[in-house]
């Protein structure tokens, strides 16, 4: 059914008949006789008791019953018309976001304190959980936008931020505490500290691990980098982290090492459904980072 033609019966309604409503939706009178005439076919009603020339027409009782749906569903309309512009101009909406615990504040709170100041209208509900639990609640719509490490399947699009060098935090009384840069071989047989499976940066840690030779016994998780931290610091273990997340960490009794390594490396990324089709706001957001990270590789 063609909305525009149930505004032409409202429009016969009001002028009070098809002459003056001809006039005023600026159609012949022909076109919108015919528009109607159609209409009452598609419906299989008489929609308009046509009197004597001069006198205004009446709606049947089918016709009051169209005429009120059609209000509410032209109604309906141009608030939705409405809505989507304020989409648009970002004068409202919900933008739901995902971010890990490690390297959010450094990454993300700049971009999002920009954001906020330019669409203050716009809601934005934060998720924080490890990057590969934010895969899975991108898959569940939980979510529209993620941080995670580079994805490593083809369900997702994804714009990475950063491509950093590993370190590792050592307690400062560890035998290898003077060596000047460390590869994760030279830590076998020492116990170890890393995030938990949550984490797709601890998955990728883990796996390096068990490449180097370094049993599960070996290996105790975390899901706080500070709780992880303190842990060194007690000479729980050595810690593998991102060197941008080590150089905003100060704690006593800890040391940080190079981790020399070509494919060990932080690559934090902003990732999103490939089958989704993004918010305003998402763009928007997306927009901004993109500005903020111009130099490193974007796949989408």
């Amino acid at each position: 059914m063609d909305l525009k033609v149930l505004r032409y019966l409202i429009g016969i309604v009001e002028a009070g008949g098809f002459g003056k409503a001809a006039k005023q939706l600026h159609l012949s009178q022909p076109a919108l006789s015919k528009a109607i005439a159609n209409l009452e076919q598609e419906l299989d009603v008489v929609l308009l008791e046509r009197g004597k020339r001069g006198q205004n027409i009446r709606l049947t009782p089918a016709g009051e019953v169209v005429c009120r749906h059609a209000s509410h569903l032209l109604d309906g309309r141009m608030r939705m018309l409405q809505e989507l512009e304020n989409l648009n101009q970002l004068k409202g909406g919900l933008l739901r976001i995902g971010l890990s615990p490690l390297g959010s504040g450094v990454l993300f709170a700049p971009i999002i304190a920009r954001f906020r100041q330019a669409y203050p209208k716009v809601k934005i509900e934060l998720m924080e959980q490890g990057g590969a639990a934010q895969e899975e609640a991108l898959r569940n719509s939980e979510v529209e936008l993620a941080m995670s490490m580079v994805p490593q399947n083809n369900e997702f699009n994804w714009l990475q931020m950063r491509d950093d060098p590993m370190m590792v935090a050592l307690p400062h009384n560890h035998p290898l505490a003077n060596m000047p840069s460390l590869t994760l071989s030279e830590l076998v047989g020492g116990n170890f500290i890393t995030f938990e499976d949550t984490f797709a940066l601890g998955k990728l840690i883990n796996r390096h691990c068990l490449e180097a030779g370094v049993s599960h016994e070996q290996v105790m998780r975390v899901s706080q980098i500070e709780f992880g931290m303190a842990l060194v610091a007690s000479g729980a273990g050595a810690l593998p982290l991102p060197q941008l997340i080590a150089e905003q960490l100060t704690t006593p009794g800890v040391i940080l090492k190079p981790l020399i390594s070509e494919t060990l490396r932080w690559k934090p990324s902003v990732i999103w459904r490939k089958d989704a089709t993004l918010s305003f706001a998402a763009e928007a957001l997306m927009q901004m980072i993109r500005e903020r990270y111009a130099n490193v590789p974007l796949n989408q």
